[in-house]
Parts: structure tokens; sequence; C-alpha cells
């Protein structure tokens, strides 16, 4: 397999440009940026997500769970190649039934939910709601994109990132009980010994 990215650094966007797939130049300022680097950030956190994954060897969290992380990489990924190259399609319609699919079987074995819940419990638990807030973060970015641009960014791209963060949500439930974690309800009791005006 060859070196497909022999050099780092170009010096190319010194000039706050960067070069797209097609060769033009864009600055960087550009929106589409806003969305390639929050998806990128999204990827990331999945990617710590499922570090934590690996280290936890006690970890009752299925295989399947694990393996799901690993698709949502890779199709993140592609997301960012549609927004390079607008001719490449990298998620289609399939993808979002497969999320949706994942969400109902994790659905299943959890008891319905009566109450806001607080993004906290375990590592695992918590790092999940972060990377679900930033998923919502760029599906605010992709959907300003597409309203400004809608050639940009394919519908379903902007559909799929919807989809995840009902997905992460969804996932972050599933992972408590394994975690030996409970729900942390939002109470409204919490703040009722505040001083006024706090």
């Amino acid at each position: 397999m060859c070196n497909r990215l022999s050099k780092i650094y170009t010096r190319t966007g010194d000039d706050g440009s960067t070069g797209m797939a097609d060769g033009s130049r864009v600055s960087k300022a550009d929106h589409l940026f806003s969305v390639m680097g929050d998806v990128d950030e999204l990827n990331s956190h999945i990617g710590l997500v499922r570090a934590q994954l690996q280290q936890n060897e006690k970890s009752s969290i299925s295989d399947s769970f694990s393996e799901a992380l690993v698709i949502i990489q890779h199709l993140l990924f592609n997301i960012g190649g549609e927004l390079a190259m607008p001719e490449y399609e990298g998620v289609n319609a399939s993808h979002i039934e497969w999320l949706e699919q994942q969400i109902d079987t994790m659905n299943t074995t959890l008891p319905p939910l009566k109450d806001f819940i607080l993004p906290t419990g375990s590592l695992l638990v918590s790092q999940l709601h972060v990377a679900r807030s930033v998923c919502r973060r760029a599906e605010r970015q992709a959907v300003l994109l597409q309203k400004d641009r809608p050639q940009a960014i394919r519908s379903t791209a902007v559909s799929f990132i919807n989809r995840l963060s009902d997905w992460l949500f969804v996932a972050a439930r599933f992972c408590t009980d394994p975690e030996q974690v409970s729900e942390v309800l939002w109470d409204s009791k919490v703040l009722q010994n505040l001083p006024d005006g706090q």
C-alpha cells in the first residue's frame, strides 16, 4: 500500500485557505469547514468512547455495540468526504435505517423514560453525552449550510447526523446498566434551597 500522505505540512494553508478535492482553494472561514470541523470533532469523541470500552476489560457491553461505533466512525468520515467532494455519496438511506434499527434494539432493553436525564454517570456514559451534544452542534451547522448552499451537503447526510444524535442518547442510556451506574434525573427540588436571585 502506497503512502497517501508523504508530507504533512505544505505551507499552502498559511494564507488562510485550504485545498478542496477538485483543486480549488477555499477560505478556512467558509461555513463548509465549520460543518467539517464539527463532524471531525464528533468522530474524535466517538473514538474516545471506543478507547474507554477497550480499556475496560470487565465491561459487559456487547461486542456488537463496539462494532457499531466502528461503523459510525467510518460513516462520519464518509460525510467529511461528501463535504470535500460534492459528487461523492458516502451515506445513504440504508445507513439511516441501520441507525434506526440499532436505536429500536437498544430501546427494547431500557425502562420507559419518565423524566429528563442529566448528562452524567460513568466516564463512558458521560462521554456518550458529550458526543451527543457535539452531534447536535454538527447538525445545527449542517442545517445552516443546507439552507445557504443546498448543493454543498446532501439531505441524507443531515438526516444521518440527526438520527445519530438520537442513537447517542439511547446509547448513553443503554450503557448505564452495564457500567453499574444509575441514570441521574433532573430534580426540581435540587434548586429549591438556593437563595432568591441565584
